[in-house]
């Protein structure tokens, strides 16, 4: 079987629809079409429902996604093998969520060429969607992510939970104000419970990520919510400043791979990354 074709199904799963999944995977939509009919024949079964809200899976189409993950993985587990540079006895890929890639990838990067100088690396960091995607497909052997999504074939540990507190750079706030007030979304459960706390609140400038509304508020001046592992080096510093008696957040770091991974390869590393978790939280 080509394997663009069981990517290709696996895309359309992950994104629910065959013009969703071109636009990933960057080709035409009526390729995506050609290659999901190619594998309905191989498979002699249709695997999709079209219908106005995207495409949902058949009976076969359902047990096919049991295998096509392991299929995808593995296929890309044997390429990595191949290119196993000399002095090497594996290939490890990990990744992260942009606010995880320093210092925690970083720290656990140099944590596995020190510790694990058999291995070679590959690094990579991208979206939260992206990157789920990746590790189901075998491109990423472990990520480094805040909520992944619980897939077939997936293990989830967690490492750490963080805790999102409101700062300000003004020592004298005692409260939330609109007033340079920055909103820094966190995701669905920090919406969520910030909505619940401050129902009146609504922010006029946003942020989608953690370092950059960091930065701002440091050369700006306001407050706003951010991890307190990467706020203690301010706050040590009279840059920043608790605002005492604000409802704080819980914010889990998980690592996500494949049950499929090769575990003397994927559980060493695991158990650095573990030890670096517990004390080496940044930005």
């Amino acid at each position: 079987m080509d394997i663009e074709l069981a990517r290709t199904f696996l895309e359309i799963v992950s994104t629910g629809s065959f013009v969703r999944a071109a636009e990933r995977l960057n080709v035409a939509q009526t390729t995506v079409s050609a290659r999901i009919r190619n594998l309905e024949q191989l498979l002699g079964r249709p695997l999709f429902v079209r219908n106005k809200a995207g495409a949902s899976l058949t009976p076969a189409g359902e047990q096919f996604l049991r295998h096509a993950p392991a299929y995808v993985q593995l296929w890309q587990r044997t390429r990595q093998q191949v290119a196993v540079p000399p002095g090497r006895r594996a290939v490890l890929t990990v990744g992260s969520e942009v606010t995880l890639a320093e210092p925690l990838l970083l720290s656990w990067v140099r944590w596995i060429r020190q510790s694990l100088p058999d291995i070679a690396l590959r690094v990579h960091v991208d979206v939260p969607q992206d990157l789920i995607n990746q590790v189901a497909s075998g491109i990423v052997d472990v990520a480094i992510m805040y909520a992944p999504q619980h897939r077939p074939g997936l293990k989830i540990d967690l490492l750490t939970e963080e805790k999102l507190v409101l700062l300000t750079t003004d020592p004298g706030v005692e409260r939330l104000e609109e007033t340079n007030y920055v909103y820094m979304d966190w995701g669905p459960d920090f919406v969520l419970h910030h909505d619940m706390n401050f129902p009146d609140v609504t922010p006029d400038l946003s942020f989608d990520l953690g370092p950059l509304a960091l930065s701002y508020v440091l050369a700006s001046g306001g407050s706003g919510y951010f991890r307190m592992s990467v706020a203690e080096p301010y706050i040590a510093a009279g840059q920043l400043h608790l605002v005492p008696e604000m409802p704080q957040y819980s914010y889990p770091i998980y690592a996500v791979w494949s049950a499929n991974s090769d575990e003397s390869v994927v559980g060493p590393a695991l158990t650095g990354l573990h030890a670096l978790s517990e004390g080496n939280m940044g930005a």
